[in-house]
């Protein structure tokens, strides 16, 4: 990506708010260069969407569950991975489900629940389902209600590791 293209997604990850004439000012170029490229990142799906984040305990969100499995050998990758699209399409807690490695796991399911029982009726429901499919292996719970939380979950935080990359 080019300078301005990485400095303008690390603006808009600040506050998405600004119009495109602020954003040009702290760029230090034209409104119709920032709107131009917004555009095109826009249309090249580098920008995905404009968002608020919220304060998760005050939305009434308890927990976050950091869940590991492992497929198992008997059905396709093709109906694993069709019987696991449909299930993340039906959980709208789900906020990121990958393959990946580590934690001697190879996927991953990050969700977010109102409480202890609503986690555990989740993992009830992705064991039934996919218990033929995935060995669930591990879970991390985290709980809003700790004072512990060192750093929020926000993107406010990606724009730092950004704006570091582009020093070094």
């Amino acid at each position: 990506m080019k300078d301005i293209e990485l400095r303008l997604v690390s603006e808009l990850m600040k506050n998405s708010r600004r119009s495109d004439r602020e954003l040009a000012k702290v760029l230090g170029v034209s409104q119709p260069t920032v709107s131009r490229v917004i555009k095109r990142l826009e249309e090249e799906r580098v920008l995905q969407g404009y968002t608020a984040i919220p304060d998760m305990r005050k939305m009434g969100i308890e927990l976050i569950a950091i869940i590991f499995a492992n497929a198992r050998s008997q059905e396709t990758s093709a109906q694993r991975l069709q019987i696991a699209k449909q299930f993340v399409k039906s959980h709208p807690n789900i906020i990121f489900a990958s393959t990946g490695i580590g934690a001697g796991s190879e996927r991953v399911v990050v969700s977010l629940h109102k409480n202890y029982a609503d986690y555990t009726k989740f993992r009830q429901e992705l064991q039934t389902v996919a218990g033929g499919l995935f060995t669930l292996s591990e879970t991390f719970l985290i709980s809003y209600k700790s004072d512990n939380i060192l750093r929020q979950l926000s993107f406010e935080y990606l724009e730092d590791y950004l704006a570091r990359g582009k020093q070094e």
